[in-house]
């Protein structure tokens, strides 16, 4: 016996059950740890439950290669009735996992899906009752009104599938199911087990298809713990550091770079605006400052959210000059926004903590608060020079 026949016989399909089991498998498991992990969601609990019945699917398949086992009709449609109820579930659950709250999946259409799944056995079974009365000749079980419910449920599933995110992989992976389907109804009413290399095909497609599900599963969960990785070092508002993480990376590029510099930022009457032109205008330009923090610092350093109203700018680059970036900071608040900050700069000495450091910008950002707001002054342990007053421009600035 060649490789070949080995794959196409009863060896190969055994092999690409158990392959497909594997997956199905390592599925569970993370089905399992998710529906621990997000408080019992109930998409990954119908997730825990179809996978189960798809591993016996494949049992049934395994079973359905045995000329002792394929002789039971009930055998044939138990196993098409169970393949395409899973296809149905299976596909559920991935649409309803990437699919965004804007665009919310409802549970109906699938449901309906079920409910003519049902009737076409049904209604398979009422035109040919004669199937369930005897042995399945070795031609198989004539089922064409299933196999083709089957293509039609892909079709309908492929052309629905806007505002899932991760779109063309889980197109691919349905278009790698109906490649699947369309070849099992060539063999089984075309060539009827003739072609070898037909049925190798028939029996690696659903590992493809496993394979790319279990990759979307897997991209899936990657995504939320990105989501959560991101949100546990981030503020949520402004998109910088939290005061955490921020106090965590100017203590690892302070031990790198041996010097590192402050800026500490404090929106000018952030609480007036606040109160006259209401939060969603205030959060807005707490973004629009944060933004531009962050923009100034890329490449030379960080930036990060100390609390409130107060932004912290971090300068590790050597050769720049902090009170500059601080200089373009503020010029860039009073120019593109409604309102003006006021700015301290501090520099680190041998010895000194981060929280020491930030306690000097910060005096020295109460410094300019103090003496006219909207300018910068230097820490008196930086420069001894006068504080930075704003330029002939600042003068005409807005009153914050």
């Amino acid at each position: 016996m060649t490789f070949v026949h080995w794959l196409a016989g009863q060896a190969g399909q055994t092999f690409a059950s158990a392959c497909v089991m594997t997956i199905l498998v390592l599925m569970l498991f993370m089905a399992m740890k998710l529906y621990k992990s997000y408080r019992r969601n109930q998409t990954h609990l119908v997730l825990i439950i179809v996978l189960p019945l798809i591993i016996i699917q494949n049992g049934v398949l395994i079973s359905l290669s045995d000329p002792e086992w394929s002789a039971s009709p009930y055998l044939h449609i138990g196993y098409s009735f169970v393949s395409l109820l899973s296809f149905i579930i299976i596909n559920f659950v991935f649409m309803k996992l990437y699919t965004g709250p804007a665009s919310r999946l409802k549970g109906m259409p699938f449901f309906l899906m079920a409910i003519g799944l049902v009737v076409v056995t049904a209604a398979q079974i009422a035109y040919k009752p004669e199937m369930l009365s005897g042995p399945i000749a070795p031609g198989g079980v004539d089922l064409l009104a299933l196999d083709f419910y089957g293509l039609i449920l892909n079709f309908i599933i492929l052309l629905n599938l806007r505002g899932v995110d991760q779109r063309i992989n889980y197109q691919t992976s349905l278009i790698v199911y109906f490649v699947y389907q369309l070849s099992d109804m060539a063999d089984s009413y075309v060539f009827h087990g003739e072609k070898p290399m037909l049925l190798i095909f028939i029996h690696l497609l659903p590992i493809v298809y496993y394979t790319l599900l279990f990759l979307l599963l897997f991209e899936w969960v990657l995504e939320r713990l990105m989501m959560t990785f991101q949100s546990s070092i981030t503020d949520g508002l402004t998109s910088l550091y939290n005061r955490r993480h921020f106090n965590k990376k100017a203590e690892q590029l302070l031990r790198d770079m041996k010097r590192i510099a402050i800026i500490f930022c404090d929106i000018d009457n952030f609480k007036k605006l606040n109160d006259t032109q209401g939060h969603h205008k205030a959060d807005n330009v707490l973004k629009q400052v944060a933004e531009i923090i962050k923009e100034e610092t890329a490449g030379i350093g960080t930036a990060g959210r100390y609390g409130g109203e107060e932004l912290l700018g971090l300068i590790a680059a050597p050769g720049v000059k902090p009170e500059d970036v601080a200089e373009a900071i503020r010029s860039r608040v009073e120019k593109e926004t409604m309102v003006t900050i006021s700015v301290g700069v501090s520099i680190s000495r041998e010895g000194t903590s981060i929280a020491e450091i930030v306690s000097q910008a910060d005096e020295a950002m109460y410094q300019s608060k103090t003496t006219g707001k909207n300018k910068v002054t230097l820490h008196p342990s930086v420069s001894q020079k006068r504080p930075r007053s704003e330029s002939e421009g600042s003068k005409r600035s807005k009153q914050a």
